[in-house]
């Protein structure tokens, strides 16, 4: 069980961590990409250009909404491992507590992928507010 344990946190959580953040950069990528390449002109209803401007943006937040859980998920997972340790070898406190601080590791981790995701998420939701602003005031029939 130690085994599998270990092998979880290390390539389970933390892989599913290090997939996420790349699908959150990429996100952010393709988003300032196609901001600053937009034809407001080439838009004739509201709804549509709303539709097109938060692609993605729901994916991007649960990203950042999820990451710390699944850094909490490894954690658990560690702390489990180190328990499993000190009963098979009766190990002394330094050892608990490496194993306590190397499972922190993957909480650390999920936060690391949350806090950029969050907050790139809200200056693309405001950028967003901005252009379809600027489109009305384009589109604005007196």
């Amino acid at each position: 069980m130690e085994f599998y344990l270990k092998e979880i946190v290390d390539y389970g959580v933390l892989g599913l961590l290090g997939i996420m953040s790349v699908v959150a950069l990429a996100i952010v990528f393709e988003r300032i990409s196609f901001y600053r390449s937009i034809q407001l002109e080439s838009f004739s209803q509201k709804g549509t250009l709303e539709i097109a401007l938060s692609k993605h943006l729901t994916l991007l937040s649960s990203i950042a909404t999820n990451a710390p859980y699944v850094g909490l998920l490894g954690t658990v997972f560690g702390v489990m491992l180190t328990f499993v340790q000190v009963h098979q070898n009766s190990s002394n406190s330094e050892e608990v507590m490496l194993g306590l601080a190397l499972a922190l590791k993957a909480t650390a981790f999920g936060l690391l992928v949350a806090i950029p995701s969050l907050f790139c998420y809200n200056l693309l939701v405001r950028k967003s507010e901005v252009i379809l602003t600027e489109w009305e005031v384009l589109n604005k029939r007196d």
